[in-house]
């Protein structure tokens, strides 16, 4: 893996050379992991004229959750508890004999990048943009098998819990529950707050789960994902408590599935952003509930749960291969409850047989 973080590096080096910019800080975390493999909290990248440095104000401590350090990259352990890595990055720029430096200002507080100046007040500073997070959006085989782990580890904890009783348990309790079993099937951890929405509350997008109990009768909402050596993925689905569905409730999830089954089919190479959310849009939109739609269908997913692209009426930008994305439309009914449907794929072309479905837990209305 050493070779690919080496190679992930290589390009963005390329892209700040072609901008005038001999070096780089990168301090988002995300970003900083993508092509570090690994860091401590706190840590940050320079690519330099004196090679590559991880600067952090502690050593790596080999937690999973952390990931592995490139053993390539130099290591500089600050000294104290106090000192910011963005800033001692800044002077160690300067030092090598940087004329200019590329940073993150999206991430950057403006009290830092002032440090950074009084550091290093010969070093001109230029905004990196978002050039990592575009290096990222196009994931390969390594981190994909890695977003299907994660994705397997999801089901399963889904799949389990749908087999325990639920009548009389809240949703609290029962978003306490799935990301247990997360951990307990081999997630780092949950990869976002776990939602769990019953009766009136469901079809929310991310509801906090309260304190309401589930009751015979409801619509139960989940979302849920498992984040695996720190790649993320997201699955939705949603259920009827103890008997029978009402005919609103099959109309209703048979809207939705509809538009998430053309949502996912919309999904191939070249297809432009706005028209995926534009094939799951519009059905929910033409039966009359655009007013209360979420403002996009979906998003990447990756080293965090909300990355480009998004699928969106104004984005801009058209798919490639390799690139996961969600499809999670939803509808929710106010005093009533509502359904949403998410899943996690990852764009293929048609010749290796279409999108990629990572969340496989059946999307049948199952009444539990």
């Amino acid at each position: 893996m050493s070779e690919v973080y080496a190679v992930r590096r290589g390009l963005l080096r390329d892209r700040c050379a072609a901008v005038g910019s001999a070096a780089a800080l990168v301090s988002r975390p995300a970003n900083v992991r993508y092509l570090a493999g690994g860091a401590p909290p706190g840590a940050v990248l320079l690519l330099g004229p004196g090679g590559d440095v991880l600067l952090t104000p502690r050593a790596p401590s080999g937690d999973p959750a952390d990931g592995r350090t490139d053993e390539q990259l130099r290591l500089s352990l600050l000294p104290g508890y106090d000192g910011d890595p963005v800033v001692a990055a800044a002077g160690l720029a300067a030092s090598s004999g940087a004329e200019s430096l590329a940073v993150e200002e999206h991430h950057l507080t403006v009290s830092r990048h002032r440090a950074m100046g009084s550091v290093a007040p010969r070093l001109r500073l230029a905004d990196l943009g978002a050039t990592v997070e575009q290096l990222r959006v196009v994931k390969d085989e390594e981190e994909i098998a890695c977003l299907r782990i994660a994705a397997e580890i999801t089901d399963q904890a889904l799949g389990e819990l749908l087999e325990s009783i639920l009548v009389g348990r809240t949703e609290r309790h029962l978003a306490l529950e799935l990301e247990r079993r997360l951990v307990d099937h081999g997630a780092d951890g949950p990869a976002f707050a776990t939602s769990v929405a019953t009766g009136p509350n469901s079809g929310q997008g991310r509801h906090r789960p309260s304190d309401r109990r589930v009751e015979e009768g409801d619509f139960l909402s989940v979302c849920l994902g498992a984040n695996y050596r720190g790649y993320r993925c997201e699955i939705g689905r949603t259920f009827v408590i103890g008997t029978t569905p009402a005919d609103w409730q099959i109309e209703l999830y048979d809207l939705v599935f509809a538009a998430q089954r053309a949502g996912r089919e919309a999904l191939v190479p070249g297809a432009a952003y706005r028209d995926v959310d534009r094939a799951a849009r519009y059905l929910l939109d033409s039966a009359g509930h655009g007013g209360g739609l979420a403002p996009w269908t979906g998003h990447g997913v990756g080293l965090e749960i909300d990355e480009d692209p998004q699928l969106a009426p104004a984005a801009m930008g058209k798919l490639d291969a390799c690139v996961p994305v969600t499809v999670e439309p939803g509808v929710h009914l106010p005093g009533r409850g509502g359904v949403r449907i998410d899943d996690t794929l990852v764009v293929r072309p048609e010749a290796d047989g279409g999108p990629e479905l990572l969340t496989i837990t059946t999307k049948e209305l199952l009444a539990l």
